[in-house]
């Protein structure tokens, strides 16, 4: 039996309730196309939750409430209208096909990266990644979080295998080696925090030359 990989309940109650990070309900939300009885727990969370505001009296809100948002719009966005997105990719799962993409990179032997022009946090931003059949990435953990969901393809860690709609949690108290198993490359969409640490005296020297 295929052991499937969700996202923690304490994760998609933020973002049932919209305090999640930015990056993060990025891949979130990708997983929740791609794996339907998520998505049911996330739309129960969320509308217990509007239950809740339905019985809750109102609260009195400043009266330059309006203003301060649509400054704050103005302030994040540059104008009120926001440029269309530029995306060659239509397979993408729905969430991911409103943003715009950066350009392939490579990263190492058959790992190539692009950009998702999602909204960032602090250091917190959204890639794709893209690796090769039978080729793995470097031993590595974090300097912070990463929430890996797969889009097609496969990989396994040292003691899991993930398939796609799989999504991987992973922080600094993970030491991991992703390499790809399924027959076709494996393509994941990526929160990372700040950038991996690789392991070793080895991994020290190469740290420098794998950017994500």
């Amino acid at each position: 039996m295929i052991q499937t990989h969700n996202p923690s309940e304490e994760r998609l109650l933020a973002y049932a309730t919209g305090t999640l990070s930015p990056p993060e309900a990025v891949v979130v939300a990708t997983h929740l196309s791609l794996r339907p009885s998520s998505d049911r727990f996330v739309r129960k969370l969320m509308a217990i939750g509007g239950n809740l505001l339905e019985d809750s009296p109102p609260a009195p809100m400043a009266q330059d409430a309006l203003d301060r948002a649509l400054a704050r719009i103005e302030t994040d966005t540059g104008s009120c209208e926001a440029p269309p997105a530029l995306n060659d990719m239509p397979e993408l799962p729905e969430p991911l096909r409103r943003y715009a993409l950066g350009k392939w990179r490579f990263v190492g032997p058959g790992i190539h990266a692009r950009a998702v022009h999602a909204p960032r946090d602090g250091k917190t931003r959204v890639l794709l990644l893209k690796i090769d059949p039978g080729r793995f990435t470097p031993r590595h953990t974090h300097c912070g979080v990463e929430l890996t969901c797969v889009i097609s393809g496969a990989y396994a860690t040292e003691t899991q295998r993930f398939d796609v709609g799989d999504l991987e949690e992973a922080d600094e108290s993970i030491l991991h080696q992703p390499r790809v198993v399924s027959d076709e490359p494996c393509l994941c969409v990526v929160a990372l925090d700040g950038e991996i640490q690789l392991e070793g005296f080895l991994g020290r020297l190469m740290q420098p030359f794998v950017k994500l």
